[in-house]
């Protein structure tokens, strides 16, 4: 446990993809490989989300994953788990672990399988998780993602968490699609002290542009030094050409299934396949799949330096860049 509370995190945050086994456990080498990489482009851990097939994984397999990061020496102030869970009791458990691990905050998805509920509904979830945890240390990022989750989380319902839970509430990330969502939560609470996250880096700029923290993208596991470079240089001259560049290759892999050719194109430029694998229901991409999605990323310039550090150990010697 810490004794204080680890800074705010801004800036570029990933949801780590989970490598997986031939038996589809957790590949702790890899994960933690991976989690040392995208420090080093100085990219944030928001482990446990939607693209690191959190909610395919026990709370126990979760658990240990984040142990064994904090076994491996990482620093967990850069650490942003996700913790929301269907079950109430669940994400009590995973919070708690968190905050007692010394995460920075945690990313919160309301509870999601139960559709067409109240914002009382969510309310209480939410605020009997923080009054179950009683840690002050705790940082709760609110997860917006209706399009897959279905179920959202409201102006009015930020609102009555912000005033219930000051401090505590901390940021959002909006992973509505939609730039006038994102635009209202940093007009109307960003002003108030919640660090507004873009859910992607095609809406990095004018985030950054209108006030906001930074964004938490799927991609920041294969492209994290451009996604960074822009951070670092938005108010310079070729800001809307470095959005561009980042909106083509962001679009490269949203025309195939995302965390598979995440996954497929860490394996193909570490030289471990075995990179590739998939907990069901999702699966691999095919092999024409596979290649039509090497052609495509030649085609805007792609690279992905220092990818065999990604590799493990026992895996083939590194493919041809």
């Amino acid at each position: 446990m810490t004794s204080a509370q680890a800074p705010a995190l801004r800036g570029v945050l990933s949801p780590v993809l989970t490598p997986f086994n031939a038996d589809q456990s957790p590949s702790v080498g890899r994960f933690i490989r991976h989690c040392r990489w995208l420090l080093t482009q100085d990219v944030g851990l928001a482990i446990f989300g939607t693209n690191s097939e959190a909610n395919s994984m026990t709370v126990a397999e979760k658990r240990a994953l984040l142990n064994h990061l904090a076994e491996a020496g990482l620093p967990m102030s850069k650490v942003m788990p996700g913790t929301g869970a269907c079950a109430l009791p669940d994400a009590i458990e995973l919070t708690r672990h968190a905050v007692r691990a010394g995460c920075a905050g945690v990313l919160m998805l309301p509870p999601f399988f139960y559709k067409g509920v109240s914002d009382e509904g969510l309310y209480r979830g939410f605020a009997q998780l923080i009054d179950a945890v009683a840690d002050e240390r705790l940082r709760v990022y609110l997860y917006h993602i209706p399009p897959v989750a279905q179920v959202g989380i409201s102006f009015a319902l930020i609102d009555r968490l912000m005033r219930q839970f000051p401090g505590t509430i901390a940021g959002i990330k909006d992973s509505s699609g939609d730039w006038a969502t994102t635009s209202r939560l940093l007009s109307e609470f960003q002003p108030r002290g919640l660090d507004v996250f873009a859910g992607n880096e095609t809406f990095l700029l004018e985030t950054l542009r209108a006030g906001g923290a930074g964004c938490i993208t799927a991609t920041g596991n294969v492209n994290p030094a451009n996604i960074v470079k822009l951070l670092r240089e938005w108010r310079g001259p070729d800001a809307d050409g470095q959005q561009q560049r980042l909106n083509e290759t962001r679009a490269v892999f949203q025309s195939f299934p995302i965390i598979a050719a995440m996954k497929a194109t860490i394996g193909w430029k570490s030289g471990d396949a075995g990179w590739s694998k998939m907990r069901p229901p999702l699966v691999e991409l095919d092999a024409e799949q596979d290649a039509l999605l090497r052609v495509k990323l030649r085609a805007v310039g792609f690279s992905m330096p220092e990818a065999a550090l990604l590799a493990d150990a026992g895996a083939a010697a590194m493919a041809t860049l």
